[in-house]
This record gives C-alpha cells, structure tokens and sequence, in this order.
C-alpha cells in the first residue's frame, strides 16, 4: 500500500526496486504504540489514511544528500545509516534501525537541502509521511503531536550522545556503549562503516575487537 505523496516529496528512488509491501500499516502503528505510546482509534486511522509503505532493497538510497527529502519515516523492518562524504570520504553519521524514526532534520526543519545520503543497509520495510501530512496530523490530534515530539527529542538525544561520546570518550568506550545499545550491530552494519561511526580506523577497531593484539 502506498500513499499519493505530495510532489515536493522527493524521496530518492535511485537504486530502488519497488515491490509489494509484506508488512502492513498496522503492524507499523502496533509497533509505534509498543515502542511509544497507544494511538487513539481516531487517530490511528487518521495517520493510516496519510501514511504509505515501501520496501527498499539492501543498498538502496533512501535519500541525497543536496537533494530535498521532506518525510518523516519510521522504520517497521530493516535497518538504514546516514552518512556524508568529505573530501570524498564516506563518514556514517547514525544508525537507524525498527521502532526507530528517521528523517533529514535540515529538510525537515529548516527547509534546506540534506546534508546527508540515507542508506539501507538490509533490505528494509518502511513507512512514509509527508511533512505536510504530519504537520496537519498534530495540529488535529493531540497523540500524535505527542508522538512527534517524543520521536524528535529521541533524535535529537541521539545526536547529543553521538557529540559527548566523540568529544570525551576514547575509542574503547565507544565501541563499548555502541554495542551495549545496539547488541547486534556487528551483525547487521559492516565493521567499516562501524569504524567510521567511531571516528577511527579500521586497524583499531579491529585491535579493540581483538583485546590479545593491543589497543
């Protein structure tokens, strides 16, 4: 099932095979009042009456950076990175994965093009809102403005970890709180794209991983 999306809406589709969702709208709000607080009838209906999904295969781009992206995802199955390229380097920025939402927060607010690439990392099952669609939604329904606000503020406590780490942890405690929050990391995101997250080589993550060689 997808939504008719505004065309302003402009979800990067390179790279990206469509296919029949398996997973439905309700399976998403289920997990969304699980994860964050139980919708009201009204409002479930309403924001499943607004809503979309789509599938995106492994290495699929959600998002480009420079490019406009005003949508608010949440992710019901599959996991996705943002990252950035400096001088050609590509440096992830987070990890996302199910019961999370994600959206490109200079889109989103401030009206500007991204900064980032948005990447799945497994092939990924996620719902779409418009930010037009969300807007309206929280001006008519308390819950879901409620929602919104607890999502942000995950984000945005997300983002201020992801800074006090890198400013005042070494590269041990990192990977460390990186695994205690996300247990099957190493699993699901390449050991690459791990060290980048980190702010260090390879070499160390792989020295951090294996205690016996040295940090």
């Amino acid at each position: 099932m997808s939504a008719n999306f505004p065309e302003n809406l402009q979800i990067t589709l390179n790279s990206l095979q469509k296919m029949e969702p398996t997973v439905s709208l309700d399976v998403a709000l289920d997990l969304i009042s699980k994860k964050y607080l139980k919708l009201q009838p009204a409002s479930r209906n309403a924001l499943k009456a607004r809503a979309g999904i789509e599938v995106f295969n492994k290495n699929a781009t959600l998002v480009k950076a420079d490019q406009y992206s005003k949508a608010f995802m949440f992710i019901i199955t599959g996991a996705v990175r943002a990252y950035y390229l400096k001088d050609g380097k590509d440096i992830s920025d987070w990890f996302a994965f199910e019961g999370d939402f994600i959206c490109e927060l200079n889109n989103f607010f401030l009206d500007k093009p991204s900064v980032h690439y948005f990447e799945a990392l497994e092939r990924s099952t996620i719902m779409i809102i418009s930010k037009e669609s969300i807007m309206a939604l929280c001006e008519q329904h308390h819950d879901i403005e409620k929602l919104a606000r607890l999502a942000t503020t995950k984000t945005m406590l997300r983002l201020q970890q992801r800074l006090v780490s890198l400013q005042f942890e070494n590269a041990l405690q990192r990977y460390n709180n990186l695994v205690k929050i996300y247990p099957e990391i190493t699993k699901r995101v390449s050991l690459g794209n791990i060290a980048s997250f980190l702010g260090i080589t390879l070499e160390t993550l792989s020295r951090i991983r294996n205690p016996r060689s040295g940090i």
